[in-house]
């Protein structure tokens, strides 16, 4: 429940007086309403069913002046004065249901903007800790469930602020009958909290049926070429159908307790009227008009009693979610990275590792890196290599500022890498990662991302470097070619070639390519790694590779192993030095080549 009235009070910050506003014009509305109905007082006794004269104590103060209205202007006058407040409370009504929209919407807005861009500027650990599917249903269904919940709040204002002022009325026209049907009332809203109750249990298992099918399913789209190369459709169509089975029975169970609900007030509706009418004319002795006005109101009053209690349980169900949310939101706040975000500088590309060690899970004894000193030099290039497991990419994650040393520090430029000069350094630096990623939209949009002002010649320029020139000029619609949902209509190579050209528009300082020309063939992979020995003495690049043959001309070397630097210097000076690790792997590659 605090994590509900966090949003409320949220809202209230963000909506300021517009939300009062809304408060008070309910009241109006429902004074109006309330009004509407004590007219059919008069509108009747045009019938004869009840005289204005005859009416009881307060209705005929209420009415008395329209004894003096002559008879000839009476219709007109009641019947004018009627639909005036009805249409005045429709506009009203009508206007107040829009600035009820638009609070929610503007709040709703901000909501996901604060939520969104607190995901973003979180630290790369943070991912490292979340699934992604957890944190698309996050972002979707969960937070759609809050705002729902939000939404129920505002209707749910609206409903008390109606049922507080008809209740006033009443009690003003007959304070024991209005009492005797309010004590009926709470008996009947006190055996319903079970349904309350209820509501917020099968709000739990939505939360965690919704995160297993997000989850699920993320999971296959991103293996939906494994799953058909193996032929495991059926098995995944088996678990869908096991967990659907599970969210149907769970909506059939949501309606089951809006039935019961609504069961229960309809009969107790029905019940509480014909008590009410026996009640009022044999115990209380009540006037006619005052029978006929009450029995008016609360028949109005009743659907509202029974719209609150849905609320109520529509709130309870969303509970969970507003929690989950909140955990969410209070964990992306903690993980926050502090950056300067006015430093403009542009850094050289000098890295250096002072006895630096880092584990991901410090209960952990084994670090991923132990104790690394290693001094990367501005506008040279350098390879990291060694066996998968011995921690080069996650050396290049220390030097991108993604994580941070648990022991000893990073310098960029000579200075600490710290979170004040941290955009600096990223704005200074272009990544190439092993697994290309790209937006489902044109080859032109893909590479203004990272440059909005490129220019066609800038954009091909970046092409030809990257050896992508051709293969993009031979598509139908060149660089407004639609590629599909992670390049899916190119080539692994061309994906990669695509990248690569995106990083060079950048025109960075800093070039880190992790496994940049895995996917190439061994033609385009020798002419980007002419390419790439062309940036020597414009830029630092460093480069992580398996293939040794491509990092030949590297300025330096350095070979890690569990975790450790086991050797470092020119490619030439590695490879004669016998019975060591990186021998052993340009002797391996040989073999695999032959």
């Amino acid at each position: 429940m605090n994590a509900f009235l966090y949003y409320i009070k949220r809202m209230h910050h963000f909506s300021g007086k517009g939300l009062y506003v809304n408060v008070v014009g309910r009241a109006l509305a429902s004074l109006l309403e309330g009004a509407g109905i004590l007219l059919l007082i008069p509108l009747i006794s045009l019938g004869g069913f009840v005289q204005v004269e005859n009416v009881s104590g307060k209705l005929m103060e209420l009415f008395h002046f329209l004894t003096r209205i002559p008879e000839s202007f009476y219709l007109p006058f009641v019947l004018g004065l009627y639909l005036f407040i009805v249409v005045g409370q429709t506009f009203l009504q009508r206007y107040l249901s829009i600035r009820d929209a638009r609070i929610r919407e503007n709040f709703s807005r901000h909501l996901r903007l604060d939520i969104y861009s607190s995901l973003l500027n979180s630290r790369w650990s943070f991912f490292l800790k979340k699934r992604k599917s957890d944190l698309v249903n996050l972002l979707t269904a969960e937070l759609a469930r809050v705002l729902g919940a939000i939404n129920y709040f505002l209707q749910l204002l609206s409903h008390i602020i109606f049922t507080v002022i008809q209740i006033c009325i009443a009690l003003w026209l007959s304070a024991g009958l209005t009492l005797f049907i309010l004590a009926c009332g709470l008996v009947i809203g006190y055996c319903s909290k079970s349904l309350i109750k209820r509501s917020n249990k099968l709000g739990k298992q939505t939360s965690k049926l919704g995160e297993s099918y997000m989850a699920g399913i993320t999971d296959q789209i991103n293996g939906i070429k494994d799953i058909k190369s193996n032929t495991l459709e059926r098995n995944h169509v088996n678990w869908l159908q096991s967990l659907t089975e599970k969210m149907s029975e769970e909506q059939v169970n949501y309606v089951k307790l809006r039935s019961d609900s609504q069961l229960i007030y309809k009969l107790s509706s029905a019940c509480l009227i014909a008590l009410f009418i026996f009640v009022s004319l044999k115990s209380f002795g009540a006037q006619q008009d005052q029978v006929l006005l009450l029995i008016l109101i609360f028949s109005r009053l009743w659907p509202k009693f029974t719209s609150i209690q849905s609320n109520i349980e529509q709130i309870a169900a969303s509970i969970p979610s507003c929690r989950l949310i909140h955990e969410f939101l209070q964990e992306c706040k903690e993980e926050q990275e502090e950056i300067a975000v006015s430093d403009e500088r542009e850094m050289k590309g000098s890295f250096q590792c002072r006895n630096v060690s880092f584990r991901y899970n410090k209960t952990k004894e084994e670090f991923v890196l132990d104790n690394i000193n290693l001094h990367i030099l501005q506008n040279q290039i350098t390879a990291i290599v060694g066996p998968s497991g011995a921690g080069k990419s996650t050396l290049i994650d220390l030097l991108m500022g993604l994580n941070t040393p648990e022991k000893g520090e990073v310098l960029i430029d000579g200075a600490p890498l710290t979170e004040e000069n941290l955009l600096a350094l990223r704005n200074s630096i272009s990544y190439v990662s092993q697994d290309p990623f790209l937006f489902n939209t044109s080859i032109r949009e893909n590479l203004l991302m990272v440059k909005s002002t490129a220019s066609d010649e800038e954009m091909w320029e970046a092409l030809q470097f990257s050896q992508g020139y051709e293969f993009v000029k031979e598509l139908p619609h060149g660089l407004d070619t639609v590629i599909g949902d992670r390049g899916v209509r190119l080539s692994g190579g061309e994906r990669q070639r695509l990248v690569l050209a995106r990083a060079l528009l950048k025109k960075p300082s800093i070039l880190i390519l992790d496994e940049a020309t895995s996917a190439l063939d061994v033609r385009n992979e020798a002419k980007v790694s002419r390419a790439v020995e062309e940036l020597k003495g414009r830029m630092t690049v460093i480069i992580i590779a398996h293939r040794l043959s491509t990092i030949r001309n590297a300025d330096a070397v350095v070979v890690l192993e569990k975790g450790k630097i086991v050797q470092q210097g020119s490619y030439t000076q590695l490879s004669k030095e016998r019975g060591h690790l990186f021998s052993e792997l340009l002797q391996s590659q040989a073999q695999a080549v032959q």
